[in-house]
């Protein structure tokens, strides 16, 4: 049994005294324990060694203690596992020299044993949950296929992905199939890793706001309702889409267990559209984790009130940023857990 499971109820819409809260990106570049890795191993190296990836994820859980932690990882071993070559570039990011153009490139993508490919997660996963010793539960999570997509036929990160969405509406056929693949990967993956251990999956649909409401429909969500579909019995699913407001109707009627809003939606919108019977999880600013610890304070405590202590898990809109002093990331922690109605 998880010792401390405010997150897991929260996730089933109990009542509880407080909201849980942990950060997006928590086991990572804000904190000087993970800059020291970083700087003695390159970036897969740190997600495929199952020592590296476990010691990275409970590192914010000794020096800030969010009542969850989430796998050290990086959504871009699914095309790995597929036979897509993938770099990380020193100041550059995510780089995949030979980027998906055509119907032929498609084809070549495959859909891998994903104990073969991906096993060094599972390890990972494994290796985990040891360590926490069922302190707090552990999440596991993949990139939505549309996002994988983005990456795998731009190449690189980019502002607005018009290759990718070029790529879907001049050959919507072969994008389909890529997208299909990417999901059946993907679902693969995340019952192995429920398997192996962690207590709860979230799927990062981080470029879906650059679709429109209708090619969201298509291109995105159809998707990742798949994954919920195949995934909602063995364990909690959160989704979050980034810039996805307009999608909130459609997965609160989904099988999710919680949604993900970013900052650029209130917290009365965002129980609005979701339909306000669904877990939301956010959506505090990164940015504003540079304010002074007493304003973070109060706003977190204004956000609590918003969104209010049930059916919610306190998160950050994204992912920390690299330049947030650890005693302002900790504030936002302790913010909450120091909430009284």
């Amino acid at each position: 049994m998880i010792k401390n499971d405010l997150f897991l109820r929260a996730l089933k819409g109990e009542t509880v005294q407080r909201p849980p809260v942990w950060m997006m990106r928590q086991a990572g570049r804000y904190l000087p324990e993970f800059i020291a890795l970083r700087d003695k191993y390159d970036f897969f190296t740190r997600c495929q060694t199952p020592e590296l990836a476990a010691e990275i994820t409970v590192q914010p859980i000794r020096r800030i203690a969010p009542d969850a932690a989430i796998l050290f990882s990086d959504i871009l071993v699914i095309p790995q596992a597929m036979g897509i070559e993938v770099l990380m570039k020193e100041n550059f990011g995510p780089f995949l020299p030979n980027p998906i153009r055509t119907i032929q490139d498609v084809e070549k993508v495959i859909v891998p044993d994903v104990n073969e490919t991906l096993g060094y997660v599972f390890d990972a996963i494994k290796l985990t949950k040891e360590m926490l010793n069922d302190e707090v539960p552990l999440i596991g999570f993949a990139g939505s296929p549309w996002t994988i997509m983005c990456y795998a036929v731009e190449g690189k990160g980019s502002k607005s992905f018009d290759m990718a969405k070029g790529f879907c509406f001049q050959h919507p056929e072969a994008a389909h199939v890529l997208l299909q693949k990417i999901t059946d990967t993907t679902i693969l993956y995340l019952k192995e890793k429920v398997k192996a251990g962690v207590n709860a999956v979230q799927i990062f649909d981080s470029w879906g706001g650059m679709l429109s409401p209708v090619d969201y429909q298509e291109f995105s969500w159809k998707y990742i309702n798949q994954i919920i579909e195949a995934l909602a019995d063995d364990a909690p699913v959160i989704v979050f889409g980034k810039g996805c407001w307009f999608a909130l109707g459609e997965m609160g009627k989904s099988r999710a267990s919680a949604l993900g809003v970013d900052w650029t939606c209130s917290p009365r919108n965002a129980r609005y559209l979701s339909g306000g019977n669904i877990t939301l999880q956010g959506n505090f600013d990164p940015s504003r984790l540079l304010s002074p610890i007493p304003v973070i304070k109060k706003m977190v405590h204004e956000m609590i009130d918003e969104f209010g202590k049930d059916k919610y898990i306190v998160n950050l809109g994204h992912g920390i940023l690299p330049n947030i002093p650890v005693d302002h990331a900790k504030a936002f922690i302790d913010a909450v857990k120091e909430y009284n109605q």
